[in-house]
C-alpha cells in the first residue's frame, strides 16, 4: 500500500485523474485507505470527505464522484453480463428514444467522439443490435436505427444503471432529489453550449 506524506502547510492539488484512480474503484470500501496520508501537525488518513473537502475544483470533483458512484459500477456489471461497453450502450440508449439517428447526431447527443460512436456501430450491426440504411439526402451518412432485440438489452441495461442510481442517491429525501435533479438539467443543457 503506498501512502504519500503530504508536508504540513503544502497545499494537496489533486487533479482529476488521481481522483478518478483512487476513488472510484473504492466507493463500497468504507474505511479502506485510499493511498493519500495528509498531515497538518498531525497524520490524518485521506477519506473522500477530506479530499472533497480540500480540492481547489469541489464542485466538479462532487458531480465526478457522484456520478461515478452509479456509473462505474453499473458499467462494469454491464461489461461483465453483456460485454457491452459505454460507446455501444451510447447507441442503444439515443436509438431507443430516438428512431432515427446518424452516427453524427449520436456523437452531438451523448458527447462522445465519432471514433468511439464508429466502433460501436459496427460491433452493434454486428451483434444485430441496430440497423442501417443509406441517407438519402447525405450519401456519406447511414440512418441507424435500433432492432427489437437492442431495445430490450437497451431496457436491461436502463434497469442496471436505474438500480445503482436509485441506492446512491437512497440518503435524499424525495424533495431534495428532485431539486438536485432540477439543478443537474439546468447545468447540463447549460454545459452543451460551450
Amino acid at each position: 500500500m503506498n501512502h504519500h506524506i503530504v508536508p504540513s502547510g503544502t497545499i494537496l492539488t489533486v487533479t482529476l485523474s488521481i481522483f478518478k484512480r483512487n476513488f472510484y474503484g473504492s466507493l463500497s470500501k468504507r474505511g479502506s485507505n485510499f493511498g493519500i496520508t495528509m498531515t497538518d501537525g498531525q497524520q490524518k488518513r485521506a477519506e473522500p470527505a477530506t479530499l472533497l473537502d480540500v480540492v481547489e475544483f469541489r464542485d466538479a470533483a462532487l458531480l465526478s464522484f457522484v456520478t461515478s458512484a452509479i456509473i462505474v459500477p453499473a458499467y462494469d456489471e454491464v461489461k461483465r453480463d453483456f460485454g457491452i461497453i459505454r460507446a455501444e450502450y451510447m447507441l442503444l440508449l439515443c436509438l431507443s428514444h430516438f428512431p432515427v439517428l446518424t452516427a453524427q447526431d449520436i456523437s452531438r447527443l451523448t458527447g462522445r467522439p465519432r471514433n468511439s460512436i464508429s466502433r460501436g456501430v459496427h460491433r452493434m450491426l454486428k451483434e444485430g443490435f441496430i440497423e442501417r440504411a443509406p441517407d438519402p439526402d447525405d450519401a456519406r451518412q447511414a440512418k441507424l436505427t435500433i432492432t427489437a432485440t437492442g431495445r430490450e438489452l437497451h431496457k436491461k441495461i436502463a434497469d442496471y444503471v436505474k438500480s445503482r442510481q436509485d441506492i446512491v442517491l437512497s440518503v435524499l429525501q424525495p424533495g431534495e432529489r428532485e431539486i438536485l435533479v432540477q439543478l443537474l438539467r439546468k447545468t447540463a443543457l447549460y454545459s452543451t453550449t460551450l
